[in-house]
């Protein structure tokens, strides 16, 4: 697996946004609407406010996306983290979250945050394995269940 920078405008940015949406829409009881949660715009998403990250199999394809932005100029947050079903459990989620944690520190980032939902054990697991710890809720996201941070 390979992982790399690119817009968070292209049309590969917007198709794998798309499927994580899909997925994540259809695993919440109530749905997701990314309109009502915590915005995660492509400007927020490019440097020197954020970045978009690419997972790619060994051909080259996409397989998984992840993103950053700045919530101020010591913290970042992990936005649209997402592993194509086909490639889990092969350990590109940890190489993506090893890869956003580096990208946060790129930009300056000292402590990174996160918010995720209970129905994604999963992710919670990946999470924790990673080192970061529960905290009380940073943000308003009507979707989030779970609250993150990691000193970087």
């Amino acid at each position: 697996m390979k992982i790399e920078a690119v817009s968070a405008a292209s049309v590969e940015a917007r198709v794998l946004v798309a499927l994580y949406v899909d997925e994540i829409a259809a695993a919440f009881p109530a749905g997701f609407d990314p309109k009502s949660s915590v915005s995660a715009d492509p400007d927020e998403l490019t440097p020197p406010r954020g970045i978009f990250l690419v997972v790619r199999a060994d051909d080259g394809n996409p397989v998984g996306c992840g993103a950053l932005k700045l919530l101020d100029a010591q913290t970042a947050e992990i936005k649209r983290m997402w592993i194509a079903p086909e490639v889990r459990g092969q350990g590109a989620g940890r190489q993506l979250l090893d890869a956003l944690e580096d990208a946060a520190r790129d930009l300056g980032a000292t402590e990174g945050r996160l918010d995720t939902n209970d129905t994604l054990d999963a992710a919670m697991t990946l999470y924790r394995k990673a080192g970061w710890t529960e905290v009380p809720a940073y943000n308003d996201n009507v979707y989030a269940t779970h609250w993150f941070a990691k000193q970087l």
